[in-house]
């Protein structure tokens, strides 16, 4: 077993799974990050983190076409960012400041980016 600890963040929309989602970070013992945001220790088998992660979670919720889950992980020490279920959308905040034309979801990327 090998253990990681994880940032999830997740949009499930009005009519999501949300009950099931709960009971499944409650079993991991996840903690509140603030809306929609938890970290827990994720413990599993294999060598790939998000692969286990995602059949994990498919198996426990029921996922629509519009949830998005994305997941924030450190892998050989450089923190990594990615969703596993959905895709990235207009921020609500595009257009009241300086805009990035590329986002990429590699964080050491992003972090340079941002501090430009």
């Amino acid at each position: 077993m090998t253990t990681k600890v994880i940032w999830i963040s997740f949009d499930l929309g009005i009519k999501g799974d949300y009950e099931n989602l709960y009971a499944w970070l409650d079993r991991h013992g996840a903690r509140e990050c603030g809306d929609n945001l938890a970290v827990l220790a994720y413990r599993f088998n294999g060598k790939d983190l998000l692969e286990a992660l995602k059949k994990d979670l498919k198996r426990a919720i029921t996922i629509r076409n519009s949830d998005r889950i994305y997941v924030i992980y450190l892998k050989e020490g450089v923190m990594k960012g990615k969703f596993i279920f959905g895709k990235r959308k207009v921020a609500p905040w595009e257009g009241y400041g300086k805009y990035l034309t590329e986002i990429d979801d590699d964080m050491d990327e992003l972090i340079k980016e941002l501090s430009k």
